[in-house]
């Protein structure tokens, strides 16, 4: 398991939603890169040194430092799409290989290099961004009933990371809610709901929206 590459994003216009800018346009880097804690969602802070987000109500902070995506569920998606997908291609920071980031359980944690541990701690989920950048019709429906997400990460141990550096996983929580599961709860699923909360490491935006969807 290692990341074939890590991807910093470059700011771009973002008609898809009326802001002034998106970072979903992210382009592997060599060299380490530093990884550290952002803080709390609002600032546009993200795990990244030289990244950031800008739809700050919806992303970034602590809960969302670094997002990974699978280069093997890229190539499906490449396949499928018949679109050459390059890393970074879905605004993912980590583009890793051998690593079943959809099958993470929430609260897993990831050691990344010497110094770096990440902890797994919701799905992504998509936007009008994301379907304004792939430029595909019913794009959002398509990414949605595959419930390949990807995973955000946040940031437990800093330190510097860079492309080829081994990924291994050195705790696994004592449940079965995985990345894939809380985004199918999330989204198309909303039977499988109670069974989220039992992560601890869900972070409590999610807790919540899960204790209104149970209690309606």
């Amino acid at each position: 398991m290692k990341l074939l590459s890590v991807n910093i994003g470059r700011p771009r216009p973002n008609p898809w939603k009326g802001l002034s800018a998106t970072g979903i346009d992210k382009r592997p880097v060599t060299g380490p890169v530093a990884v550290s804690a952002p803080g709390p969602k609002g600032t546009g802070a993200v795990g990244l040194a030289g990244d950031r987000v800008y739809d700050v109500k919806h992303h970034g902070g602590s809960d969302q430092a670094v997002y990974a995506y699978a280069r093997e569920d890229l190539d499906g998606w490449q396949a499928e799409l018949g679109l050459p997908l390059a890393d970074g291609v879905f605004g993912e920071n980590l583009t890793t290989l051998g690593v079943d980031v959809n099958g993470a359980l929430i609260g897993e944690r990831w050691r990344i290099g010497a110094d770096v541990v990440l902890e797994v701690s919701c799905p992504r989920i998509p936007c009008g961004t994301f379907q304004g950048w792939l430029g595909r019709d019913g794009w959002l429906k398509r990414f949605t009933r595959a419930a390949l997400p990807g995973a955000y990460l946040r940031v437990i141990e800093p330190g510097e990371i860079r492309a080829a550096d081994p990924v291994e996983i050195v705790h696994r929580p004592d449940h079965d809610v995985t990345v894939a599961l809380v985004f199918r709860a999330m989204t198309l699923e909303g039977d499988l709901l109670p069974r989220l909360l039992v992560a601890d490491a869900l972070p409590e935006e999610e807790k919540e929206l899960v204790r209104r969807r149970t209690s309606a």
